[in-house]
């Protein structure tokens, strides 16, 4: 399976507690389907969760049935291509009505009357990336984008991200195949983007490929040397660092106790570090078996945290 795919089941288990949220999922997943008209509504899609919560969510807001069929493609490999659509022109135009569109209207643009919270922003765009989102296996690069049929479409899109505080740089449009790419480029700026529409496991897989890629081009470059051993002390300080990540941005460092405290600042300040070195550097020097006690607590206390995720 794809890293798209196991993305999108992620944001498929993800909790919509309100009504609110309910409507700007299903907005999201109609704005960016094949197509959304008063005469016209079709989504397609490779993914079962992304098309049951898509009939499930519609039938509930709107009261509205979805015909659904299932066809198998030898499109990089054989996989299931879910089709639905709203066969009543009636219930196309209510449903178009419903979210505060016109027949009247030139071009389909987003309407922010169904968005209105972060918690909405984050839920509509949650749909909108089960629709035409995707994003790239963190072990070959780190790129996320959405493809949107229409120009204004994606400027509004692309206006939205650009709007949310937890994202740390704005995206960008290119055209490409008579699609407009709405994208994102960065470790980090996916991994957030990820944990704020709802995928977190998702942002952390990415954390750990980017850690672990960091950390032995660090050590290669210290030691200008790739021996099993140095691999193997790169891939432990990476982990080390993921656990340390998710301590610091669920419940912060300031939660530890002392002695966990300083041996986490100074993992993050030294990835390099063997645990010898990591011990000795402690304002009160411990053996590397102290070290490494010390370490196994926080990745212990790391688990415990994406556990209750």
């Amino acid at each position: 399976m794809s890293f798209s795919k196991e993305t999108k089941e992620e944001l498929c288990t993800s909790p919509v507690s309100t009504e609110e949220q309910q409507t700007a999922l299903v907005y999201g997943m109609l704005l960016f389907s094949k197509n959304f008209s008063a005469s016209c509504i079709a989504l397609t899609t490779e993914s079962r969760p992304a098309a049951m919560i898509y009939s499930e969510k519609l039938a509930a807001v709107t009261g509205t049935i979805v015909e659904m069929t299932v066809k198998l493609t030898r499109r990089r490999g054989e996989n299931s291509v879910f089709s639905l659509s709203v066969p009543d022109k009636n219930d196309c135009a209510r449903v178009f009505d419903r979210f505060g569109h016109r027949t009247s209207q030139p071009n389909l643009r987003i309407n922010r009357a169904n968005i209105d919270g972060d918690d909405a922003v984050a839920c509509f765009l949650r749909g909108a990336f089960l629709v035409c989102g995707s994003v790239t296996d963190p072990e070959k690069d780190y790129h996320m984008e959405f493809a949107v049929p229409h120009k204004n479409l994606a400027a509004d899109l692309e206006r939205i991200i650009s709007e949310i505080s937890e994202i740390s740089s704005e995206p960008h449009t290119v055209r490409r195949q008579g699609s407009y790419v709405v994208y994102l480029k960065g470790s980090s700026i996916i991994e957030d983007m990820l944990t704020y529409i709802g995928a977190p496991m998702a942002a952390l897989s990415i954390m750990q490929s980017s850690m672990m890629k960091s950390v032995r081009n660090r050590v290669n470059r210290k030691t200008n040397s790739e021996t099993a051993n140095l691999k193997k002390t790169a891939d432990a300080s990476a982990k080390q660092l993921m656990a340390i990540e998710v301590i610091r941005k669920k419940r912060g460092l300031e939660s530890l106790p002392d002695d966990l405290k300083e041996i986490a600042v100074i993992r993050l300040d030294h990835p390099e570090y063997n645990l010898r070195e990591l011990g000795a550097a402690l304002s009160v020097p411990i053996s590397r078996s102290g070290a490494n006690h010390r370490i196994q607590r926080l990745m212990a206390i790391a688990e415990t945290i994406k556990a209750e995720s």
